[in-house]
């Protein structure tokens, strides 16, 4: 978690720093092979140099992007999880709980999808 450390250091909300701070330790400790890593100032795990996964803080939630397949993939969880969604990206209220189950098959969903990828995002 140390990669996150400058990162979350500079979420001003302590609430939202330790919301942020526990799905990331979540996502590291079931998915060690995937790499963290920070990239367009954003939280982000990665498998043999693609993307699987980032995150991002806003005044009201916790974005999630498992990019336009991972969206349209899980779109009627995501709304029987009680999150909105656009097309790149998820979010999850502040206040509310984190869907732990919802997130782990994204995460699965991009690895396998993009198993054989040899680019950053998809095409």
């Amino acid at each position: 978690m140390e990669v996150f450390a400058e990162y979350l250091a500079h979420i001003d909300n302590p609430q939202h720093r330790a919301r942020t701070e526990e799905v990331l330790a979540w996502v590291t400790k079931q998915f060690p092979n995937l790499m963290p890593k920070i990239a367009w100032n954003q939280p982000m795990f990665t498998d043999h140099g693609t993307f699987i996964i980032g995150f991002s803080v806003a005044k009201h939630h916790l974005a999630v992007a498992p990019e336009r397949a991972g969206i349209n993939h899980f779109s009627d969880e995501i709304v029987q999880a009680g999150y909105d969604h656009t097309k790149q990206l998820v979010r999850i209220p502040w206040d509310g709980p984190v869907d732990y189950s919802l997130l782990q098959k994204m995460i699965e969903f991009n690895m396998l999808d993009k198993a054989d990828c040899s680019t950053f995002w998809r095409k």
